[in-house]
């Protein structure tokens, strides 16, 4: 392992791994320590054993969070979804997985298709600063995007004020759908959204290994195991790219 590599990504002689604790299907539990657990964890574990160093995990709320703090010293890497966004302060791998994004609609509901929703009068509900909330902002142009701070938020919105529909990840919407009767999910997707690996910008050298590290991390099969491990549905492991940058 080149010393710069490890100097970029472990300045302090600890990896500082980032995690996103909202997202359910990348962070499934806590240790007895307190520790994050899941697919992400383990991932960033996986870096910082390649590394030869320790693994701290720095915990955050919510995706928003976790990338307002690019830059202040707080993380080394981070595991969230690569938005345009974000990437104005983040250099990401290419995904390492994805998770599709749909729409929830309630009974009697005459949304039949995913263009159909982006239509005048049509409210959606959708947690703020979330990877597919992101996309949403950028290509939603008809109807209203209802914002709220989290994933149960958005629900009860929608149930509560009787919204047209509500975005979100499908293994999410297949719990929330079993709670309206009548209420359904609608085929296909909006957006599959990428997660990823990011660092610094000024880390030019462990960018270069970022990417290396998740396209042999999936063709090796460690994602597949890691997604095996922790009994995730709703995950996929994200096709193979080049390793030079997009």
């Amino acid at each position: 392992m080149s010393p710069e590599i490890v100097s970029e990504l472990a300045p302090t002689g600890v990896l500082r791994a980032g995690i996103n604790l909202s997202n359910f299907l990348l962070v499934t539990g806590r240790s007895a320590t307190g520790d994050p657990q899941g697919v992400a964890p383990d991932l960033a574990g996986e870096i910082a054993s390649r590394l030869g160093v320790p693994i701290k995990y720095v915990p955050f709320k919510s995706p928003g969070e976790l990338a307002d703090a690019a830059g202040t010293g707080v993380w080394d890497i981070g595991l969230i979804g690569a938005e345009p966004q974000r990437a104005e302060k983040i250099v990401f791998t290419a995904a390492y997985c994805e998770i599709e994004a749909t729409y929830l609609v309630p009974a009697g509901s005459k949304l039949r298709t995913i263009a159909d929703v982006d239509a005048s009068g049509v409210r959606i509900a959708v947690t703020a600063r979330s990877a597919y909330g992101l996309w949403l902002d950028r290509n939603i142009k008809h109807a209203t995007l209802v914002r709220t701070d989290t994933l149960d938020s958005a629900y009860e919105q929608f149930a509560r004020d009787k919204l047209e529909a509500l975005a979100g990840l499908l293994p999410r919407l297949l719990t929330d759908v079993e709670k309206l009767p009548g209420a359904r999910i609608i085929d296909g997707k909006f957006t599959a959204v990428q997660q990823a690996v990011g660092t610094s910008p000024k880390n030019k050298a462990a960018a270069a290994y970022l990417r290396g590290f998740v396209e042999e991390a999936k063709s090796s099969g460690l994602v597949a195991k890691l997604i095996a491990r922790h009994n995730v549905r709703g995950l996929s492991v994200a096709p193979k790219v080049s390793h030079q940058l997009r």
